[in-house]
């Protein structure tokens, strides 16, 4: 199986690690991972893109060159921006084993699968390669991050039987949120026989920055903090080899890796108050935008999207004038936008971005 040397179910997502003048403050990852594999776990996950390409870097400076190869699982991942042509790959894989510091992969992922990436993978021969790659010892399981319907993961897993594992965005809140599709998606890596690394737990903090009626819910189970009950959600399913963290400074380590130790599955009183928070986010009617970042790789005005959905998120929730001034902040407003439609095809969530940027600015503007 191709978790044998995976120690627990909790892994490292190195996409959101703490910065300083805009570039990773190294002294304090080396401390969380020190303090992470200490506790016993061992999976990192990185993409080529993250963090500007600083995140491949930050591995090598503060895990690969101060630990044993066999301390560690790193999953490395090729993403559709970086290649054009099937002869792209292999220069590219050469240096991101060169920026991590290492000679092999314990898993490499077909970055950000859907129906159009899909298809560029397979004229570019990606997964053909990959596993020309994995024949020669350089990755050792061969996986793809998916963000679709059910029916594409389907036909991916169908037309590549070699996958071994399934990368899925997986939360309570997507769970049968129709856009994500979680629950159809994760049904059909069972229907596979795939293991399910899940990514997104907390919907990149939405989970844990919640409205104060829904975490006053949670708060009344006194058993753990919002991050917790999302993570151990995720966790609890069966086929769920792993769960995603992208922690990014040391007390979201020290708290997760607290309650990941000893895993226990939620209680019914427990699901239960999620699905009180379930229907109170929908109600909010909060943009489901999980800071991912996804769509800045690919604006040409590198319009600060994230940034400013979530200024209009915390306009909804508290209505305050905290919200308008960090709109007034944002590196690139809305108005920067040129429509161009390149972070609508990059958006895992598959949000109107550009109809989205309009309505954010509008309401802004309203005195």
């Amino acid at each position: 199986m191709c978790f044998e040397t995976v120690k627990k179910n909790f892994g490292f997502g190195v996409m959101r690690l703490p910065l300083e003048d805009g570039k990773v403050n190294e002294a304090a990852f080396c401390r969380m991972v020190d303090h992470f594999l200490n506790e016993g776990f061992n999976y990192f996950d990185t993409a080529h893109g993250y963090l500007d390409g600083q995140s491949e870097l930050a591995l090598r400076s503060c895990l690969t060159s101060r630990y044993p190869r066999d301390r560690y699982i790193l999953t490395n991942k090729l993403s559709c921006g970086h290649f054009q042509k099937n002869e792209d790959i292999l220069p590219l894989f050469e240096s991101q084993l060169d920026a991590c510091g290492v000679e092999y992969f314990d898993f490499y992922l077909m970055h950000a699968q859907d129906r159009e990436n899909f298809a560029k993978y397979k004229a570019c021969r990606a997964y053909e390669t990959a596993l020309e790659l994995k024949a020669q010892g350089k990755i050792r399981h061969l996986g793809i991050s998916f963000h679709d319907k059910a029916t594409v993961l389907d036909q991916i897993l169908t037309e590549y039987p070699q996958i071994e594992v399934v990368q899925i965005q997986f939360n309570y809140a997507d769970y049968e949120d129709p856009s994500v599709e979680s629950r159809k998606c994760y049904e059909v890596c069972r229907k596979h026989g795939k293991p399910v690394i899940v990514m997104e737990p907390v919907k990149g903090g939405s989970l844990v920055n919640l409205p104060a009626e829904a975490k006053q819910i949670l708060d009344g189970l006194k058993g753990g903090s919002p991050a917790s009950y999302a993570i151990r959600f995720a966790a609890g399913f069966d086929g769920i080899r792993m769960v995603l963290s992208g922690m990014s400074n040391l007390d979201m380590v020290v708290e997760n890796c607290g309650f990941m130790k000893n895993f226990q599955p939620l209680s019914e009183t427990e699901l239960e108050a999620l699905e009180q928070v379930c229907d109170i986010l929908k109600n909010r009617h909060l943009i489901p935008c999980t800071a991912c970042r996804y769509c800045m790789e690919v604006c040409p005005q590198q319009v600060s999207i994230p940034d400013i959905f979530a200024c209009m998120n915390a306009k909804k929730q508290w209505n305050s004038w905290n919200s308008s001034f960090y709109y007034s902040n944002v590196h690139v407003g809305p108005d920067a936008c040129v429509a161009c439609g390149k972070c609508e095809t990059a958006c895992p969530q598959h949000l109107p971005i550009r109809q989205l940027l309009k309505e954010v600015a509008e309401a802004f503007a309203e005195k």
